[in-house]
């Protein structure tokens, strides 16, 4: 069971307001020469995740946006792509951390064999928001220290 306006909330935060706020801003990218999307996706943009329907079925949701948009506007030098962070020690990820069973089977499949940082988006977000990435669109950028490599 699961309650329908949890459902609701999560699908609200992780994809309506990623594509609206496109939408919203891609108005005014057209008439500037271009620019750069990056969404959020995530390592459960991939897989079905357990006990986290909602928010699996809106990274899958934001990946199918991204490909959606970025071949809608490429056509106007607007690149959508998105990230895809894997297990990065934040907030919402502190329960797998403090969970010894748990955090010990996610850091065996993880090749860098650590959690990964905040700071370790940092390149990944210049990248994509730079020229360095003008022929680069509709993508899912995996930073998982090698967690899809599994």
């Amino acid at each position: 069971e699961y309650p329908r306006e949890e459902w609701d909330r999560v699908m609200e935060v992780n994809v309506t307001s990623a594509f609206r706020l496109s939408q919203l801003v891609a108005a005014h990218m057209k008439n500037h020469g271009g620019g750069k999307i990056i969404n959020t996706a995530s390592m459960l943009s991939y897989s079905g995740g357990i006990n986290v329907i909602a928010y699996t079925a809106s990274k899958h949701a934001i990946a199918g946006v991204t490909k959606a948009l970025a071949n809608e506007w490429a056509a106007y030098n607007i690149q959508v792509n998105a990230i895809a962070p894997g297990y990065f020690r934040t907030d919402n990820t502190k329960q797998l951390q403090q969970d010894p069973v748990r955090s010990e089977e996610i850091l065996r499949r993880i090749p860098a064999g650590r959690w990964g940082e905040p700071t370790d988006l940092d390149g990944t977000i210049v990248f994509l928001a730079s020229p360095a990435s003008d022929y680069v669109t509709g993508i899912i950028l995996n930073v998982d220290g090698g967690w899809m490599a599994r």
